[in-house]
C-alpha cells in the first residue's frame, strides 16, 4: 500500500495527489490509501467540544478520504491523543491501526481495542473513550 501522494497516477481508478480524497464524490470509485503512513500534518483538526473532555488535553485529527453525495456514509481516518472523552455515537465500524483505548458503552460492554481490531458503534449508543496511547483509526459511518 502506499500513501495517497504516491498513488499510482497511471491506472485507471486510483487516487493521485491531485485527486482531492476529502471532497464529497471526488474519490475514485476504488483506492488505496496507507493509513498508517499518512503523516500527521495531512490530518485536519477537528476541535473537541470542551464538555466532551473529562480528563487530560486529547487532540483530535482527521481526515475525510470518501464521502457519498447525500452525506450519509462518510469513510476517512480519525486519530485521538491520550486522555478521556465521551460522545454519542453514529452507526461506524472502524478498525484500529495503532495506538489503544477502552471504550466504555453506557449500559453496555466495555472494548478493549488496539491494533488490528475491528469495533463497530450503534447509532445513539453514549461512550466514554479512555485513550491510553494515540489511537488512530480507520473507518466508515452510516449517518
Amino acid at each position: 500500500m502506499t500513501a495517497p501522494s504516491d498513488l499510482d497516477a497511471q491506472t485507471p481508478g486510483t487516487a493521485t495527489a491531485s485527486e482531492p480524497l476529502s471532497a464529497a464524490g471526488s474519490a475514485p470509485a476504488s483506492f488505496v490509501v496507507n493509513v498508517p503512513a499518512l503523516a500527521d500534518d495531512e490530518l485536519e483538526v477537528e476541535p473537541l467540544d470542551p464538555a466532551q473532555i473529562v480528563s487530560g488535553e486529547p487532540v483530535v485529527t482527521g481526515k475525510v478520504l470518501w464521502e457519498s453525495p447525500d452525506g450519509r456514509q462518510i469513510r476517512g481516518i480519525w486519530q485521538i491523543t491520550p486522555g478521556v472523552v465521551t460522545d454519542t455515537e453514529a452507526n461506524e465500524l472502524f478498525v484500529v491501526v495503532s495506538g489503544r483505548a477502552t471504550i466504555e458503552v453506557d449500559g453496555g460492554p466495555v472494548l478493549e481495542v488496539g491494533p488490528g481490531d475491528a469495533c463497530v458503534l450503534r447509532e445513539g449508543d453514549r461512550t466514554q473513550w479512555t485513550v491510553h496511547e494515540t489511537l488512530r483509526k480507520a473507518y466508515h459511518i452510516s449517518l
